[in-house]
């Protein structure tokens, strides 16, 4: 891909599709910050493991810290809430689960452009796919072409300043797909943190574990952090 003028930030959370997304977005913009939020995440880990990525890549990084424990109602940001556990891939329910973060990703895509705009970006990246996870809201294009509308109306680019737009490329792809780009664009995930749990050793019953171990298998190569774990946590 050829490097273009365009300045992106990418919501970089250090998951599967967030790493896959810097490292499309280093392939093909001028410039490149990732954008980590620690938000009050039962697997806070995820934010320490993003600066270690981003280091390795060489990707500008900032951590921007907010508060969504206070909003509550997610196994994720209350610990009232137990984090289901499944033996398998669970079945697809027709609303949002357990693990849903009440409008996290308006949320962060919000605060994103506005440090976007104070900074010039032009683009948010967004790892966003439904595919494999169908029942999270906020990640559907139609939630995107949404937060991009809202954007335009309510910052500068409403007086004809520069419009901040929001890229998906993987929102109509399976994560097995994500993880074969990835692996082309030489995507490091062996500190790509997924498990719900809290911990860098995959749990293998949330239902993140279980879409990650599917997806390898489906694209028939090994977990690069399970490879890592099992050599003592080197690399």
């Amino acid at each position: 891909m050829t490097a273009t003028a365009q300045r992106s930030v990418v919501l970089f959370s250090g998951g599967i599709d967030s790493t896959t997304a810097l490292s499309w977005a280093l392939a093909r913009a001028a410039e490149v910050h990732a954008l980590t939020f620690d938000y009050g995440q039962r697997h806070a880990i995820e934010v320490r493991m993003a600066r270690l990525a981003a280091r390795r890549l060489g990707a500008p990084h900032t951590v921007l810290k907010l508060d969504l424990t206070a909003v509550g109602g997610s196994a994720l940001t209350d610990p009232a809430i137990a984090l289901p556990r499944y033996k398998k891939v669970p079945p697809l329910k027709s609303g949002p689960p357990a693990t849903y973060v009440p409008f996290r990703n308006g949320i962060l895509i919000a605060v994103a452009a506005a440090w976007a705009e104070a900074r010039g970006f032009g683009e948010i990246v967004c790892g966003f796919n439904v595919i494999d996870s169908p029942e999270y809201p906020d990640t559907r294009p139609a939630f995107v072409r949404a937060m991009e509308k809202a954007i335009a109306a309510g910052t500068a680019a409403a007086f004809g300043g520069p419009a901040v737009r929001i890229a998906a490329p993987f929102v109509r792809m399976r994560k097995s797909e994500i993880i074969r780009l990835g692996l082309r664009l030489g995507a490091d995930y062996s500190r790509a943190i997924t498990c719900y749990a809290g911990a860098e050793r995959p749990c293998g019953a949330c239902s993140a574990c279980l879409l990650r171990a599917r997806a390898f298998a489906e694209a028939g190569t090994p977990d690069p952090l399970l490879v890592r774990l099992s050599q003592g946590g080197r690399r």
